[in-house]
């Protein structure tokens, strides 16, 4: 069956002003791969966007793929998309939950192939394994803090225009965690993980801390 693809195409503000050919080679490689293979395409670019964040139209393509307007998003290469495991895993995991293909051109990262699916657990399990590292290192710092009598107290990771627009939202418009977790998620606005996608845990632990 012919398959209806977002291509994702993404240059930062440097890359733009140093040449248009990065535009230009993402997109003649995904519009060669989706000839090849039959599939229908519409392009969505981020033009001088950097990759530390789910840029506005990723998180347009995002949305319509989770509305099932599309079949799956094409990428020339990982770093286009993501630039840390923990973005990527994240895009995986909406991709599989949600059942659709997502295709990396650069590497091989194909949900519609089976050797694809084993390298996108690969990344799964990476992932993973980053986050149970850092928490090791941080349960081994507080531990020596606190062995040394040292306060434990740390600032929140989330940034002060968040945290206040949560505890604003909460107070005054009345929104409950899930909704404003929500909303945050639809604005783009990441979590305090690097994550796209906000709990409704993370939002009433911020908003709690914010309100102590």
């Amino acid at each position: 069956m012919t398959k209806h693809m977002i291509g994702y195409i993404r240059v930062s503000t440097e890359e733009q002003h140093r040449s248009g050919l990065g535009i230009e080679a993402q997109e003649t490689a995904i519009i060669t791969e989706c000839e090849r293979r039959g599939w229908t395409y519409e392009l969505f670019r981020d033009l001088g966007c950097s990759g530390k964040h789910v840029n506005p139209e990723l998180r347009r393509g995002l949305d319509m793929l989770s509305s099932g307007q599309f079949d799956g998003l094409i990428v020339a290469k990982l770093d286009r998309l993501a630039r840390s495991v923990r973005h990527a895993s994240a895009i995986i995991d909406s991709a599989i939950t949600q059942a659709w293909a997502l295709v990396v051109l650069d590497n091989a990262l194909d949900l519609t192939t089976p050797g694809g699916r084993a390298m996108a657990n690969m990344l799964a399990t990476f992932a993973e394994l980053e986050r149970d590292l850092i928490a090791s290192r941080t349960r081994e710092a507080l531990a020596a803090r606190k062995a040394r009598g040292e306060h434990n107290g740390r600032r929140t990771a989330i940034p002060p225009a968040v945290l206040r627009r949560i505890v604003i939202t909460r107070e005054q418009e009345g929104l409950s965690f899930c909704r404003i977790a929500d909303t945050l998620t639809a604005d783009g606005v990441l979590s305090p993980t690097g994550l796209p996608q906000w709990q409704e845990s993370t939002v009433r632990r911020a908003y709690a801390s914010a309100t102590a």
